[in-house]
């Protein structure tokens, strides 16, 4: 074989795989793809559901294939996803990415022993997780609450302090009235989230008003430090990223939009050798 026909064979397996690529991408991108995706991972939700259950074993077996059947599934939806990436590179540097490969590989190894049966089923119970990875808008919801977490370190790192100085006063005012709500500090931190949660709060605190009658001041300041002042600061927080989220999405969609895509490059280069052979 030539020189010239081992180029031209590279070249059509070139144009072959780029052909191959360029249906997968746009396959992966379908919404109808998208729907039948989801709809497999709620098959697969629901399935956890019915295992719960006391079950036949006839019906048993079929649930056995039916999850082979789901993981293969899913095997084949990661596969699209990586032939149809244009830079495979780039594939791996996405968690979501990463995370769903993980789910398949570790769901197609066979376990048999009891103890690793547990972490097969845990690891399918985690597929669910795989909705996230699909579906944008809980892309962006999860990746606003964790670019949050620095910011919300330090409220939390205050919230604790608040929460440890009124736990110091409560078990030293309160511990001989109850003392199993304020027996100590630890325990005393635990009433105190329960007030936060306004679960049942008012009866600790007329419990401490028979002995001391403004021990309200007491529990209203600390719900005004914590449910109302911290739990805003952390919801404004969150808020504030989701929205810078949301805006470096829409700037990069309409960055994408402006370029030029591969048939239009494609296209332009016809142009220009038409140009070329005119002259």
């Amino acid at each position: 074989m030539t020189e010239l026909e081992k180029s031209v064979d590279k070249q059509l397996m070139s144009s072959g795989y780029r052909s191959v690529q360029e249906r997968f991408f746009k396959l992966r991108n379908n919404k109808i793809f998208e729907v039948f995706v989801i709809s497999v991972i709620i098959c697969s939700a629901l399935m956890i559901g019915v295992n719960t259950y006391e079950i036949p074993s006839s019906i048993l077996s079929v649930l056995k294939v039916l999850d082979w059947t789901i993981t293969i599934i899913f095997l084949v939806e990661i596969v699209i996803r990586f032939v149809g990436e244009p830079n495979k590179k780039k594939f791996f540097h996405n968690f979501w990415n990463i995370f769903d490969t993980l789910i398949v590989v570790v769901s197609l190894i066979p376990i048999q022993s009891s103890d690793m049966a547990v972490l097969g089923r845990l690891v399918r119970i985690f597929r669910v997780l795989r909705m996230v990875s699909i579906i944008p808008e809980l892309r962006l919801l999860i990746n606003s609450l964790v670019k949050a977490l620095p910011q919300l370190s330090y409220v939390m790192l205050l919230m604790f302090i608040i929460f440890y100085i009124y736990a110091a006063v409560g078990s030293t005012f309160f511990a001989s009235i109850n003392p199993v709500l304020w027996g100590d500090i630890s325990i005393s931190m635990l009433t105190l989230f329960r007030v936060m949660t306004f679960e049942s709060w008012t009866s600790v605190m007329y419990e401490t008003m028979e002995v001391y009658a403004l021990s309200w001041i007491y529990f209203l300041t600390f719900i005004f430090f914590t449910a109302f002042a911290f739990l805003n600061m952390v919801i404004g927080i969150v808020v504030n990223v989701l929205e810078q989220e949301r805006q470096a999405i829409e700037q990069e969609e309409s960055k994408a939009a402006n370029e030029p895509t591969m048939a239009e490059l494609k296209q332009e280069l016809e142009e220009i050798k038409m140009l070329l052979k005119q002259r």
